[in-house]
């Protein structure tokens, strides 16, 4: 079987959207769902809208960010507000968490989708996610979302270098995640929980820290920065100056993980006692 190249991948991401008369964008501000808003805004102009939505899962910087580079982009941008904390099997925390976020946010977009002339709904899903335990996926399945990048056989590795050839600012942005995966699995999912991680990420990112996660453990703040990251922790006195912020926020210990960044660092199990 021959591979495709980037340009014949990209030519039929093109054509998937020029056979859409228009399309709702999930947009985050992703480099994933920032290419599907590109590419569908190059094919459709103002047919192609993203879509965000606002809610306190949703960090401000990310908002920040999706706002500018829709701006960049020249595409319409439309925000929704919605609340994952009133549905209760959302902040039960448990496995189908993302499940019922991914179907909160479908549902509203089925129903803008219903009064634009059925628009198409549209995700950033890329063919790499499909090898991940993605409970989201299977609510865009269920609402009849699509993923244009999936079905161009596009990976993540080629998003990234064709946004960084369409001249996309965020080509090389880290990936992100709503800030309740910085809670435990079982751990009940507050507003306050979720307004002290948030602002324990800024403080690293006013620090300088690109890739970066703050988990919270009740008492224990455990920071996750990328492997690369992890000497300049402690340089000089940005460790001590970043524990008193944090223990500022409410967290009596604040730890870093050796191990760094990982995805879904929050539920790894913790080690088996010895016998």
């Amino acid at each position: 079987m021959q591979l495709l190249s980037l340009e014949h991948k990209l030519l039929h991401l093109r054509q998937i959207f020029a056979a859409m008369d228009s399309v709702l964008v999930a947009y985050s501000g992703g480099i994933d769902s920032t290419f599907v808003l590109k590419v569908a805004h190059d094919q459709l102009g103002d047919s192609a809208v993203g879509i965000t939505a606002i809610s306190p899962t949703f960090p401000a910087v990310e908002l920040e960010t999706a706002t500018r580079v829709a701006k960049e982009i020249g595409a319409r941008h439309e925000l929704i507000e919605t609340d994952q904390l009133t549905i209760p099997a959302f902040t039960a925390n448990d496995a189908s968490r993302c499940f019922h976020c991914k179907t909160d946010l479908y549902q509203l977009m089925g129903k803008l989708s219903a009064l634009r002339a059925q628009a198409v709904v549209v995700d950033g899903t890329n063919l790499d996610d499909l090898g991940d335990d993605r409970p989201g996926i299977t609510a865009a399945r269920e609402w009849g979302v699509r993923s244009p990048l999936v079905e161009a056989g596009l990976t993540k590795a080629d998003i990234r270098s064709l946004a960084r050839d369409l001249g996309l600012s965020n080509w090389d942005k880290p990936a992100a995640a709503c800030l309740s995966s910085r809670i435990p699995r079982g751990i009940t999912i507050t507003r306050e929980k979720l307004s002290r991680v948030e602002q324990a990420e800024e403080v690293l990112f006013a620090e300088g820290f690109r890739h970066c996660r703050v988990r919270d453990h009740g008492e224990i703040a455990r920071i996750e920065v990328g492997q690369n990251e992890l000497a300049r922790m402690l340089d000089g006195e940005r460790g001590t100056r970043i524990s008193r912020r944090m223990k500022a926020l409410g967290f009596r210990f604040v730890t870093i993980d050796l191990e760094g960044y990982r995805p879904g660092g929050v539920s790894i199990d913790p080690p088996r006692q010895a016998k």
